[in-house]
């Protein structure tokens, strides 16, 4: 009996249609740094925070699971290789040797993709790491859609993975200031973190804004009376310039910026939700389940807070592979998408 071709399911091996034509998908990947174009950035910040730290701290050591190069811990590898260890491509024995060394006394950083973290490993780092709330530091490149190779490598769902385990803080930093100051603030974190890595030449942005990096605490960066956006990790700085395009046609957007999804800043974000009656938007490079939306909409739902609440997000499915332009562009979170969502969000 054949199946009528409007019944018949699709095979994850047929070509796929796109709005934007095949051509737009088969251009090669990209993985270098995000919105560096026309931005003042800062080399590996983590790498190199690291290693100021390490100067006066003996007990920061460094692993890697044969990805140190691509983390920028090669930094830290290249200034104290008696403390750098190279596991090789095994992330289970990468988060139970790091286990193993913060039982020792130490402060292990251990590095690899995001992907490989939050799926490959997540069972080592559930019963090796979060269940002792040791002192373990996973920080993980390619977070979210920061690289077109595809669903083996983009961690579209890693903080609703990390922020559901036990003992876990969650970190998506924004710029280079705040990478700097979140690698700090997880050193001196007693239990185990979990942070999303911008790596290479990261854009520095939240310089201009008064902003200083505070573990579990959200900032309002700029203020504004017709709409309140949400935001962590890249989508900040996309918020940001979001919020200045649309000031030159009057309309005011103010920017929350939540780099810890877990512990979240219930109480800041209740107190600017709750001004002048603004719609409010959740932006993430997450999908848009149970990532930093799902977080705020519980926020609020459980302390009687109710507004309208819209997301930006990446779509409940595996994404396609190609060159991060076309990509962010068909997903809907380049600055171009995320001004036109707002509009019409803000006229309907």
């Amino acid at each position: 009996m054949s199946i009528p071709p409007h019944s018949r399911r699709k095979s994850k091996y047929e070509p796929r249609s796109h709005a934007g034509g095949m051509d737009s998908v088969r251009t090669s990947a990209m993985i270098a740094s995000l919105d560096a174009e026309g931005r003042e950035t800062i080399d590996a910040p983590f790498g190199h925070t690291l290693v100021d730290l390490a100067k006066t701290r003996d007990d920061i050591l460094g692993l890697s699971a044969d990805l140190s190069k691509y983390t920028d811990l090669h930094i830290f590898a290249q200034a104290y290789p008696d403390r750098f260890y190279q596991m090789g491509m095994a992330e289970a024995l990468l988060m139970s040797a790091a286990a193993g060394l913060a039982r020792e006394g130490f402060v292990p950083f251990a590095t690899t993709y995001a992907v490989f973290a939050a799926r490959r490993a997540y069972d080592f780092i559930a019963m090796a790491i979060a269940e002792e709330n040791l002192p373990v530091k996973i920080a993980c490149a390619l977070p979210g859609l920061t690289t077109g190779y595809g669903p083996s490598h983009q961690a579209t769902e890693d903080l609703a993975i990390m922020r559901a385990m036990p003992n876990m803080t969650v970190v998506d930093p924004c710029d280079a200031i705040d990478v700097a100051g979140a690698t700090r603030a997880m050193m001196n974190h007693e239990g185990p973190a979990y942070m999303r890595l911008l790596r290479g030449k990261v854009p520095k942005v939240l310089d201009v804004y008064d902003y200083d990096f505070v573990l579990g605490r959200a900032k309002l960066l700029c203020e504004g009376k017709d709409l309140l956006i949400i935001s962590s990790g890249i989508m900040t700085m996309r918020a940001l310039d979001a919020a200045k395009f649309l000031a030159k046609e009057g309309v005011g957007i103010a920017v929350l910026h939540s780099p810890t999804i877990k512990p979240l800043d219930q109480e800041t974000i209740i107190r600017e939700v709750q001004k002048n009656g603004r719609l409010v938007v959740v932006a993430e490079n997450h999908s848009i389940t149970g990532g930093l939306g799902d977080a705020v909409a519980k926020t609020l739902l459980t302390h009687d807070v109710f507004v309208p609440l819209r997301q930006i997000g990446l779509p409940d499915e595996f994404l396609d592979a190609g060159a991060l332009p076309t990509l962010h562009d068909q997903y809907g979170i380049t600055v171009e998408r995320v001004v036109g969502q707002l509009r019409h969000w803000l006229e309907g």
